[in-house]
């Protein structure tokens, strides 16, 4: 397991994480698989500018001196950089775009959570529809703030968990079978899952470079388990309006 870079100048680097990876050491185990520890091999000196999930893959960003950390860190501080996440969720999202604006605050019940709250630090999230399933919907999300779990607590709470997510949805895993009529496992296997994580994908970066003052944006590709959840949902659960159906049975 090993990210991929993306670009690689005397300030920055960017690299495309892949899923099941920390963005930084753990605190309890420091062996489990990093990118900064993973950087640090190739570069004398990489600073974090900011994270990902565990299992969030995609666009990051490293600075190599502190000066280029300083300057990114603003940029992300006063909301100068643009994210975009692509989300497989849950349901059908009736409208195309939304803006949601939740407050979060720490959960006190269930540790290293977020929950809404009135009390909470102001949240915002936009969201556009890329496309409709049956039982699913991809979407772009835009957070303009960077809370914990922003994303994910915002969809969650406007009804629309993502495909995956024990902590905030009420699924561990996406099977085939839930969307495939008469899908039979052989004998004596065992259906393996098309997702085991939150399918949730940091797909694009636009910020200013700390050096050059350019305006860049990075791209990644979308892994491998969303591209065959996608793939599989359009075969399987594609989107029908009721207009263009000749009865109910060929909702089901």
């Amino acid at each position: 397991m090993k990210p991929e870079i993306l670009f690689d100048d005397d300030s920055i680097v960017v690299v495309s994480k892949p899923a099941g990876m920390l963005t930084i050491p753990d605190r309890f185990n420091k062996d489990f698989p990093n990118v900064r520890a993973y950087l640090l091999q190739l570069y004398q000196e990489i600073f974090t500018v900011h994270r990902l999930d565990r299992d969030t893959s995609g666009v990051l960003v490293f600075a190599k001196n502190a000066e280029a950390h300083r300057l990114l860190s603003m940029q992300f501080e006063h909301q100068e950089v643009q994210k975009t996440y692509l989300a497989i969720v849950r349901g059908i999202v009736s409208k195309d775009d939304q803006e949601i604006d939740i407050p979060l605050i720490a959960d006190t019940r269930k540790r290293g959570l977020m929950r809404p709250s009135a009390r909470g630090k102001e949240s915002f999230t936009s969201i556009h529809v890329v496309q409709r399933f049956r039982m699913a919907t991809l979407l772009e999300c835009q957070p303009r703030t960077g809370r914990l779990h922003q994303i994910r607590v915002h969809l969650s709470a406007i009804g629309y968990p993502l495909l995956v997510d024990p902590d905030y949805g009420s699924s561990s895993e996406f099977k085939l079978s839930t969307i495939k009529r008469k899908y039979n496992v052989g004998k004596d296997q065992e259906e393996r899952p098309l997702l085991i994580r939150t399918p949730l994908h940091s797909s694009k970066l636009e910020l200013t470079h700390p050096s050059t003052m350019e305006r860049m944006t990075f791209m990644a590709e979308l892994p491998k388990d969303m591209s065959a959840t996608i793939n599989v949902l359009n075969k399987y659960a594609p989107y029908k309006t009721f207009d263009s159906l000749s009865s109910y049975d060929e909702w089901l």
